[in-house]
């Protein structure tokens, strides 16, 4: 090797070690994605149809599915439950016709096809999140076949119809409200005039503005009580919905304890064969985020406690099974829509629980 080429390599060698310096700390953590976990991810339909898989699927099609997978959640015909909001109903033929939902003008209650102004929305979602407790399990024909059943619900489609990436286009153009969206607005296009003009608003701004969202007043305990419920994943609460004001986190979970202990016979609970209370079972069960999905006298997206208390407080076998149950979960009892294991609570816990139950302190 010539000096000139040991000099080279030697500068060669100096700038890659310079360069390994100024990488960034976490260079190392994680790696690229592959091209198979990519296309897992490339999923999305865009509203010119862009990305929609080829395939088809029929109005029948999806009945049966719709039966097996969505009803328990949305009702036979869209109607829904309390839990959530409706999806079918609101629309008309003269909808249909000119694109607009009249309805939404007048304010009346909103469906989901009363607003739908993107075939693609509709279809994209139910591929990728439904069914509810299994997302993205369902087959092309069956996304194609579901939402074929939902338009044949709102009369958009016909009962024999088989929607498909051939005549989606078609279906399209017959969205009662298609015609809703506007993109010309400052939202859409930066370079356009702003909705709104004042200048007022701009002056005295706060040096850390806060993030919130609020619910309005009406709809804030629609769901019961939020603070007593927390998410799948992580543990995220809401605001104290039964109360006007909001409350810091331990005062809302205290709250919503009092509240479920208040609708099964005020502040001093009857006491199960294990010395414990009411008080002491809805710990558990709030901490554990069971009510989340049950109330102590009304459905939720399970049954209520008092109705667990009705089903099993004369079995004797039911105290093993369910404290089995809360620890592992389970499906088929109470309706299609799963409960998850709960794995941190402990067998004690399960037990305090399962003995307020059947003591038939819950009835």
């Amino acid at each position: 090797m010539s000096r000139r080429s040991s000099a080279v390599a030697g500068l060669l060698c100096a700038i890659a070690v310079t360069s390994s310096h100024a990488q960034q700390p976490w260079h190392e953590i994680g790696r690229a994605a592959t091209s198979a976990e990519v296309a897992a991810w490339d999923i999305d339909v865009r509203p010119d149809f862009v990305g929609l898989p080829a395939g088809s699927g029929s109005v029948d099609k999806g009945q049966e599915v719709w039966e097996a997978k969505c009803a328990s959640c949305h009702g036979t015909f869209g109607e829904s439950n309390e839990v959530f909001a409706p999806l079918a109903g609101g629309t008309t033929a003269e909808d249909i016709k000119s694109g607009r939902t009249q309805a939404l003008t007048r304010g009346e209650a909103r469906t989901t096809l009363m607003k739908l102004s993107t075939l693609s929305t509709l279809w994209d979602y139910i591929n990728r999140a439904m069914p509810w407790n299994a997302p993205k399990t369902l087959t092309t024909e069956e996304v194609y076949a579901v939402t074929a059943y939902l338009l044949n619900l709102g009369e958009i489609v016909p009962a024999d119809f088989v929607l498909s990436d051939k005549n989606i286009r078609e279906v399209q153009a017959r969205l009662p409200n298609r015609n809703g969206m506007t993109t010309k607005h400052g939202l859409w296009d930066i370079k356009a005039r702003p909705d709104v003009k004042n200048i007022a608003c701009m002056n005295d701004c706060t040096a850390s503005p806060q993030i919130a969202s609020t619910l309005p007043p009406h709809a804030r305990d629609a769901h019961g009580n939020l603070a007593a419920q927390h998410r799948v994943i992580g543990p995220v609460r809401g605001v104290d919905s039964m109360r006007p004001v909001a409350q810091s986190h331990g005062q809302t979970i205290k709250l919503a304890r009092a509240a479920a202990i208040a609708s099964i016979g005020g502040a001093t609970p009857s006491v199960s064969s294990d010395g414990k209370t009411a008080a002491d079972a809805l710990a558990i069960a709030g901490d554990a985020g069971c009510m989340a999905c049950h109330a102590v006298d009304r459905k939720l997206v399970g049954p209520s406690f008092k109705d667990i208390t009705a089903k099993y407080a004369a079995d004797a076998k039911a105290a093993v099974h369910l404290q089995s149950k809360i620890k592992t979960g389970g499906a088929g009892v109470w309706g299609s829509i799963p409960m998850p294991p709960q794995p941190y609570v402990t067998d004690e816990q399960a037990q305090v629980i399962v003995n307020w139950l059947l003591s038939g302190t819950g009835s």
